[in-house]
């Protein structure tokens, strides 16, 4: 690789490859470590092709959830089989991975500049702007520039635009869809939210069990289904359908806190 070879984005990939191996690094205990990540479908990951592939997740943090992503996709693209064992899969990152973020969040500090140069694809967030509710045009600028990372690579989305579950989706994310017909990969994550801070920045708690499940690509007639139906079927892939909130009974409720208090892991003896 040519030393200065740039990006589409115009990011120089030398300095990307060191900066992921260093955030990588720094980050690593904080999901082998601190807590644990179980992880489940790293045999898609490596299935998928090189480019125009398009990941839709829920969101519970800033930050702590893309660095993941980006930790999970490299090892298994590396031969790790669910596990992020052994950093040396940081020494040649996939490159070619991007994720959507919001612009005012990407600007704010010089560590969110460093983390959009790693992949940031910053929008203008078109409901909500410096914590006020907005409603504001689309700038084609920004799809457009969606598309041109999926052209390169891979994109990470999280739909519902916010942190906060049971939002309903961003339509934008379907008009993307059916607009450049990328591979639709579902990802669910848990566990984000009880371990670190909403940025996702800060170890909030010790010894939680994080999760991350990758689903077999969706199938989507591009062409003939509405924008309504592949929100729908986004939904509920990721988990997120009105449907899944439901008066639990208060036995299946303590049932499930005693359940959790199992996966909860602690350190053992080696």
């Amino acid at each position: 690789m040519p030393l200065f070879k740039k990006n589409p984005f115009g990011h120089i990939l030398f300095i990307k490859k060191w900066l992921i191996r260093v955030l990588g690094l720094m980050t690593h205990q904080r999901y082998k470590g601190f807590n644990k990540l179980e992880i489940d479908g790293s045999e898609i990951i490596r299935a998928l092709p090189e480019r125009n592939v398009l990941f839709v997740s829920n969101h519970q943090t800033y930050f702590a959830d893309v660095v993941a992503m980006f930790h999970v996709f490299n090892a298994s693209l590396n031969g790790r089989s669910d596990s992020i064992k052994n950093v040396g899969y940081l020494w040649n990152p996939k490159l070619n991975m991007y994720y959507v973020a919001a612009a005012e969040t990407m600007r704010k500090s010089l560590l969110t500049k460093v983390l959009a140069y790693v992949g940031s694809i910053s929008i203008e967030r078109t409901w909500r702007a410096d914590g006020q509710n907005v409603n504001r045009k689309v700038k084609f600028s920004d799809i457009s520039n969606i598309g041109k990372a999926l052209a390169d690579g891979w994109v990470i989305t999280f739909p519902q635009g916010t942190t906060t579950p049971w939002k309903p989706l961003r339509k934008g994310t379907a008009h993307i869809i059916k607009k450049y017909k990328p591979v639709v990969v579902p990802v669910v994550i848990d566990g984000f939210r009880r371990s670190f801070d909403k940025k996702g920045l800060y170890v909030k708690k010790k010894g939680i069990l994080q999760s991350m499940v990758i689903k077999e690509p969706l199938q989507i007639d591009y062409d003939n289904e509405s924008v309504d139906e592949i929100i729908e079927k986004l939904e509920y892939a990721i988990e997120q359908h009105p449907s899944f909130l439901k008066v639990i009974p208060m036995e299946e409720l303590m049932a499930y806190e005693e359940a959790h208090k199992e996966r909860m892991w602690r350190k053992k003896k080696a």
